[in-house]
């Protein structure tokens, strides 16, 4: 193991060239997220893991300063070749004891690739743990986008190809920006959204700077649906290494009775496809069949335009103090009242 080398990596064009050679399946690790993080509040730790001057892993870790307990966060990653057993189990040591020296509770990863009992029963032999929660987007479907309009229509469900073309002599509109006015509009309809479905909302200095950070690298739009002047659904659209990712949205109350998710949805999609995406991911569903799971209804919504269900391996954590299990246990009762 001494022939491996850690540096925290300061260069965001060596880090991205390398991110990108390995065809990543999300966003997460990339600079620009580190990026967004670091503007909101987080500390950010960008490591590099070399042998003979080659970089051969990544790892992008988000310091969380969570009540329920202080811990790193790695989303998507690390990134690194999970059948080298060697770099692997170096990449996690060195990883465990900069959390010590930070005095974390513990690290929570989320690996992108996809779920492999085989990998979880590796990871548990290095001692790693399920963690009782899932980390972003953990579930998702991707949808292939490299066809024409009129096959993608034929793939979907009859309902939802009946609404989309129906959709489109209502007088909807989409209007797409990089224009970080257009936040105001989404986080108030966040807040209608968090009343309808009881979730805990996203600060709007988020949306801001993800719009912003990735805006200014040509990664990200605003989409708002409209209907004369108002604004019935909106979101921020992420467009990294060939997808495209619907990530933060939100609609209003009026929306509902209307068709114009479904608008909302086709646009985005051909947009995509403009823009030469090959992928659209919807980003988060249900992680189980179980029509009492509060994302039940997005899940079914989302499920109707076709696409790939995806199932990243499950979050594990590494960990670092004794009091990692007072979170373990806390988190693992929240999950079921929460019907997660």
């Amino acid at each position: 193991m001494s022939s491996f080398v850690t540096k925290i990596i300061s260069d965001k064009k060596l880090w991205e060239s390398f991110l990108l050679s390995k065809k990543p399946g999300t966003f997460l690790q990339s600079w620009n997220w580190g990026e967004v993080n670091k503007k909101i509040g987080y500390k950010v730790t960008r490591f590099g893991f070399f042998k003979n001057g080659n970089l051969l892993g990544c790892a992008l870790l988000i310091h969380q300063p969570a009540k329920r307990g202080s811990h790193y966060l790695i989303p998507g990653g690390p990134i690194v070749d999970y059948k080298n057993k060697r770099l692997v189990k170096y990449v996690f040591k060195e990883i465990r004891e900069f959390a010590a020296k930070e005095k974390v509770w513990f690290v929570r990863i989320r690996p992108d690739i996809k779920e492999d009992i085989k990998i979880r029963n590796y990871f548990r032999s290095l001692n790693l743990n399920p963690a009782p929660m899932h980390v972003h987007g953990e579930n998702t479907l991707v949808l292939d986008i490299q066809k024409d309009d009129d096959e993608l229509l034929a793939l979907m469900r009859k309902t939802t190809r009946y609404l989309i073309r129906k959709s489109l002599s209502e007088g909807y509109r989409v209007e797409i920006s990089k224009n970080v006015e257009g936040i105001s509009r989404l986080y108030a309809m966040q807040k209608e959204t968090v009343k309808r479905h009881g979730f805990v909302g996203f600060k709007k200095k988020l949306f801001e700077e993800e719009l912003r950070i990735f805006g200014s690298d040509g990664q990200a739009l605003l989409f708002e649906c409209k209907k004369k002047d108002k604004v019935l659904a909106s979101a921020i659209v992420i467009l990294y290494a060939e997808k495209a990712f619907y990530h933060f949205s939100a609609s209003s109350q009026e929306s509902l009775k209307t068709n114009a998710s479904y608008f909302l949805q086709w646009q985005i999609i051909k947009k995509a496809k403009q823009l030469g995406m090959k992928y659209y991911d919807f980003w988060g569903i249900a992680s189980k069949e179980n029509p009492k799971h509060r994302f039940w209804g997005v899940t079914l919504f989302k499920r109707g335009f076709g696409g790939e269900r995806i199932d990243w391996l499950h979050a594990h954590d590494i960990p670092v103090r004794s009091y990692y299990w007072i979170t373990y246990f806390f988190e693992t009762l929240r999950r079921g009242i929460r019907h997660l």
